[in-house]
């Protein structure tokens, strides 16, 4: 028996067992981690229980081309028995990966639901680095989503597009902001107060990033690169003259934000781009094209310029009003993102007794 959570007159919850299975985890340096791990801390903060299965727990292996990625291996046995020791009353599968894969063959082999979240375009990157055509992969993404309760997408524009691929019981998660951590820096704007504008990205080093319509831009000032990935050192010997200082965390990444006086959003893929509401959080602009990502965070507002010429919306967005954007991002609450999230899971009862292992249903092929 499964049921969607509710709240109850005072807006309380009652105390879950939430399993989330993820392939994205800490080493990688993306959105999908950092959504994950403040989603972790806000569901603690309201009485759940939250286990992560998370590569760091099997045998890995570097990702062929993208060695900060670790895949795992043998997760089949494993992550069944670390669910069946759990006993959740939740399981959110996060990633269409092998500990996804695993989570998936387990619920169905054993009649729990569960839901899933599409983070990633997997088949637009799978075409720009080994030209597989994006209706195959969209076909087995789609399959491994098909026995979820719901499928959590970023944006209403994402979720429109799934819906015309043919996915069926999407909805809305949106992503938040730690305020506290990105904020503006009087100090970080005074020291580095030149006549020259600081252009910022923050993002994977990889090729369905874009970067380099960024960095071919005749721009006056800087342009500086955080992050790491395959192509961070054939774009350091492409473009000496920007700044690469590789990947930063915690109080450098938000110092690097705040130092900025706009952040580009070079991409054309992302489902979402957390760091936008970061950028903007900071008080610095964001300049990127018109596509699903930007039009859902920013849109029309004044913190920044959306414009299919990335020249145009980077000298554009500088005259856009630090407070202004300060303020706009503050719109974004990780509270309200993790009560969506919440609504969203499918609940049953953790006494539910699991299915012998001579349960004869098949599982689905897996992508």
């Amino acid at each position: 028996m499964t049921q969607n959570l509710s709240a109850d007159a005072s807006g309380a919850t009652e105390e879950l067992r939430i399993a989330v299975i993820t392939d994205a985890a800490p080493p990688q340096v993306n959105g999908v981690v950092r959504t994950l791990k403040q989603l972790g801390k806000e569901l603690e903060g309201l009485g759940h229980k939250v286990m992560y299965i998370t590569p760091d727990m099997f045998r890995t292996v570097p990702l062929p081309t993208y060695k900060e990625i670790r895949i795992a291996l043998g997760a089949k046995r494993r992550v069944a028995e670390l669910l069946k020791d759990f006993r959740p009353d939740a399981i959110h599968i996060a990633t269409e990966g092998p500990l996804g894969l695993a989570a998936r063959r387990y619920c169905l082999r054993n009649g729990r639901s569960f839901t899933t979240s599409f983070h990633t375009r997997f088949p637009e990157y799978l075409h720009a680095r080994f030209r597989v055509p994006e209706r195959w992969t969209y076909a087995l993404v789609r399959r491994f989503h098909a026995p979820a309760t719901a499928v959590m997408a970023a944006t209403p524009l994402l979720i429109r597009e799934l819906e015309e691929r043919g996915f069926k019981n999407l909805r809305l998660w949106s992503r938040g902001v730690d305020t506290s951590q990105f904020k503006p820096r009087l100090q970080a704007k005074t020291e580095t107060d030149t006549k020259e504008p600081l252009w910022l990205y923050v993002g994977r080093v990889a090729v369905e990033k874009n970067i380099d319509a960024f960095l071919d831009l005749d721009l006056p000032g800087t342009k500086k690169i955080v992050g790491d990935g395959p192509r961070l050192d054939l774009l350091k010997r492409k473009y000496p003259t920007a700044e690469f200082p590789g990947s930063l965390f915690g109080e450098e990444l938000a110092q690097a934000y705040a130092e900025a006086d706009c952040f580009v959003f070079p991409s054309k893929t992302d489902t979402f781009g957390l760091v936008l509401i970061e950028a903007l959080a900071s008080g610095t602009p964001v300049a990127a094209y018109p596509v699903q990502g930007p039009l859902d965070v920013i849109g029309d507002a004044p913190v920044g310029r959306l414009d299919n010429n990335l020249k145009s919306a980077c000298l554009a967005a500088l005259e856009a009003d630090p407070e202004t954007c300060r303020t706009y991002a503050m719109n974004f609450s990780w509270k309200a993102c993790s009560q969506q999230f919440l609504s969203n899971l499918s609940i049953e009862s953790a006494a539910i007794e699991e299915k012998t292992s001579n349960d004869q249903t098949p599982a689905l092929a897996a992508p």
